[in-house]
């Protein structure tokens, strides 16, 4: 099968490994923006699980159509056509920029590129996961879980307070600004192809 579901048992480890190493990421890189910024998270006044869950089914439902769509159908037919690494590249470029849409930044430069890269970097090396794996399972579990614990758990999706919620806290500036621009968008995106680098093709 052309997205990979098969043979089933290793494919369902790649999606687990994926969702856990995502969310680990996801997490120490949150909390790592956190200390820069002297931020406090405390749970949120509205927090249930039945609002937890319903979010996670939310994610679920995003990103397996984002998955069937960059890392499925485009990938699969670019990568006959055109080879892996061209592939992997014009799918990254193409999921970057229906992030300007999806998230509202088109018509702002600045906001532009940061969600240009933010997302094209991470749609790179998901890219390059389901290139080097030949299926949709592993970059559909990192994909997963990084939504599921930046959205859910740090209440940062288009759903609003979910779990956990930022309070106080300072805005950096200089070079304290910039090192936390290179770990939201450089970090995970390298962290992530590290993992995927060093893991079994089959």
């Amino acid at each position: 099968m052309a997205l990979g579901f098969t043979p089933f048992g290793l494919r369902l480890k790649q999606f687990g490994l994926g969702f856990l190493v995502s969310a680990v990421i996801c997490t120490m890189v949150t909390l790592a923006l956190a200390r820069l910024k002297s931020e406090t998270w405390l749970l949120s006044d509205q927090f249930s699980f039945t609002l937890l869950l319903d979010s996670a089914w939310y994610d679920l439902k995003s990103v397996f159509t984002e998955e069937l769509i960059y890392r499925g159908a485009l990938l699969y037919i670019l990568i006959k056509k055109l080879g892996s690494k061209k592939g992997v590249l014009i799918s990254a470029i193409a999921f970057g920029v229906y992030h300007w849409f999806s998230f509202g930044a088109f018509g702002n430069l600045v906001p532009m590129i940061y969600v240009f890269l933010l997302t094209g970097l991470m749609g790179l090396v998901w890219a390059y996961a389901f290139a080097k794996t030949k299926s949709i399972m592993l970059p559909f579990g990192l994909h997963l879980g990084w939504n599921v614990i930046n959205n859910g758990l740090f209440s940062k999706g288009p759903l609003g307070e979910i779990a956990l919620v930022a309070t106080g806290g300072i805005e950096p500036e200089g070079a304290i600004m910039i090192l936390g621009l290179v770990i939201s968008v450089f970090v995970p995106p390298l962290v992530t192809w590290l993992f995927i680098k060093y893991i079994k093709k089959e």
